[in-house]
């Protein structure tokens, strides 16, 4: 088995919870996910099976696709509702337009500081398990992109944005820096995760379909996309039988024609992927090959 799976994660489980499903019903094939979804969040969440575990970084670096909603004029340590939420006494509550007015300061790209209750490690330690234990933190801004932030919804003390944002994005930091902004504090209380990349909700797997008692391994085979989908912004390369060979063997194989360098798709006759391809001088070398006989 070779491939991705589009899957629409429930609110209320781990990410890890949903690998675990598939790794069941796919078992002895390896999988893995690509871009964590906390337990409040729902949506998108890919799921890599077999060889294509290798391409979960090509697909973590796509550009994500949120749909936030925040309570503002509350506080919480963690940023969401997963924390102990307290309202703010008395807290300004900003207009419609001061909200659209204020998007531009965070779009482009910014620097944020990742939540305190966040995966990013602190001396080899989850930041989280560091802030639980009551200790005092400060953690690293980073860049990242926000390339659009839409107003889909907002009744005060609710706001809801659209969000398309750079791998690496915290949307409740997000959330905490524009209420924060607007002379306030803010709550995430939904998230839902709609695309990375082509990869998008309502194309993905129902949860409780995965988790009925009739789905089985071969009732899944025909959800697996193909995993070139995870490189389809590289240049492809259709590749002959004794092409592939060689590259299976490690070997670089000559280019038939001039290319920049840079990586490449190596696809066979069938359209399948079986290579990526590292354009160096005159000659192709293998970086990644899938095996999947």
């Amino acid at each position: 088995m070779f491939g991705l799976l589009n899957i629409d994660k429930p609110a209320g489980i781990t990410s890890r919870t949903v690998v675990n499903r598939i790794q069941y019903l796919i078992r002895p094939a390896k999988t893995g996910h690509a871009g964590t979804l906390d337990p409040l969040a729902t949506g998108v969440l890919v799921v890599a099976v077999g060889p294509a575990t290798r391409l979960i970084p090509y697909v973590q670096a796509m550009r994500k696709t949120y749909l936030a909603t925040f309570l503002l004029g509350h506080q919480s340590d963690t940023l969401d509702t997963e924390g102990a939420v307290l309202a703010l006494a008395d807290p300004p509550q900003p207009s419609r337009a001061d909200v659209v007015t204020a998007f531009p300061h965070f779009t482009g790209e910014i620097e944020q500081v990742p939540p305190l209750h966040s995966a990013v490690k602190v001396r080899g330690q989850p930041a989280y398990l560091r802030a639980r234990a009551g200790q005092d933190l400060t953690l690293k801004a980073r860049s990242i992109t926000v390339e659009r932030l839409d107003l889909i919804d907002y009744t005060y003390p609710h706001l809801q944005i659209r969000i398309v944002c750079s791998s690496g994005t915290y949307v409740r930091s997000l959330g905490r820096d524009l209420a924060q902004h607007l002379g306030t504090q803010a709550v995430m209380t939904q998230l839902q995760r709609t695309a990375i990349g082509s990869f998008h909700v309502a194309d993905a797997c129902n949860w409780q379909t995965l988790t009925d008692t009739s789905c089985t391994r071969q009732s899944l085979v025909p959800r697996i996309l193909p995993a070139r989908i995870a490189v389809a912004h590289l240049p492809e390369i259709e590749l002959d039988d004794t092409q592939i060979q060689r590259l299976q063997n490690g070997q670089a194989i000559p280019s038939s024609r001039l290319t920049s360098e840079g990586e490449y798709a190596g696809l066979d006759h069938g359209g399948h992927l079986v290579a990526i391809l590292a354009a160096r001088g005159s000659h192709w070398h293998p970086t990644r090959i899938f095996r999947t006989d």
